[in-house]
């Protein structure tokens, strides 16, 4: 179990990334959802111990991570938002160096960690090619392959899928959710789907804040009878929206309230898209009240 408490962070520049951020992650896939600039990075950084956060406690299991961050990164699997390549390496000989400094000091038992690992990313063929070659979606392949050695009990990714193609983004989703079946796996994201179709739990963060958190199920059921929706023509005038999506026929108008705006409108029964533009709404008017 993955626990934070309390933690904060401001930069030197007075950007306030975190304001008292609580989490409790168990093993399986856990969602963190956010805008860009919401402070996602800034929390995956602190919590793989890249970064100290100016107050607040963390803990993995029985260990301390503040205090003793170098047996957290025993354990720690983690693929950041940007991956360098390295000019003149390939990926199996760039994945049997960081193997050994994993301990798997062994050559034929790191050869089949490498092998196999190359096979779940699908980059077996292309394993002998230079990693500076590789193309943006197989580099974040390979980053998740480099984030799996040594059986990693924590798992974080920060933007794994973005840049993916919708087959590489499935075959992603596939290993996360196998490395979670006994591992604490957390997902950091801004795309929704990401964490509507594989995580049990999740919490939205805007502003540096937490303002929403919970199972998929619970969090739209907070939202059951208060969703509208109309598809206003194009050119039309178009009311003050909860979110909006364009259309073919016109522009798709979600709005929030407890009797429909007029006849026009339709009932609508809440995803998770419209939980999370709702708990953004949320985080800006508390953000907006708090400065």
């Amino acid at each position: 179990m993955l626990e934070a408490r309390n933690l904060s962070k401001t930069y030197r520049n007075g950007v306030r990334a975190l304001v008292d951020v609580n989490l409790h992650v168990e093993q399986g896939l856990y969602g963190l959802l956010g805008p860009n600039g919401a402070g996602k990075s800034t929390l995956m950084r602190i919590l793989a111990t890249l970064q100290v956060p100016d107050s607040g406690s963390i803990r993995f299991g029985d260990i301390d991570v503040l205090a003793r961050p170098n047996e957290l990164r025993e354990l720690l699997g983690y693929l950041p938002q940007q991956i360098g390549s390295y000019p003149g390496v390939s990926g199996k000989s760039l994945l049997e160096r960081f193997a050994w400094l994993h301990g798997n000091t062994e050559r034929r038992r790191r050869q089949r960690e490498v092998a196999s690992l190359l096979e779940k990313v699908n980059l077996t063929e292309v394993g002998d090619q230079l990693v500076s070659t590789y193309s943006g979606g197989m580099l974040r392949r390979f980053g998740i392959a480099l984030a799996l050695l040594g059986s990693p009990r924590l798992l974080m990714v920060d933007e794994p899928t973005a840049g993916l193609d919708p087959a590489e983004r499935d075959r992603f989703h596939r290993v996360l959710a196998d490395v979670a079946s006994d591992a604490v796996v957390l997902l950091s994201t801004h795309i929704v789907e990401d964490v509507e179709n594989l995580c049990t739990r999740l919490s939205i963060l805007a502003h540096g804040r937490i303002v929403a958190a919970g199972t998929p199920a619970d969090l739209r059921t907070t939202l059951e009878g208060k969703l509208w929706t109309h598809t206003v023509p194009h050119g039309g005038e178009l009311p003050d929206a909860l979110h909006l999506a364009a259309r073919p026929n016109g522009t798709a108008v979600v709005v929030l309230a407890d009797e429909p705006p007029d006849d026009r409108y339709a009932p609508r029964a809440p995803n998770l898209q419209d939980v999370y533009h709702h708990a953004l709404r949320v985080g800006a008017d508390s953000a907006a009240a708090a400065a």
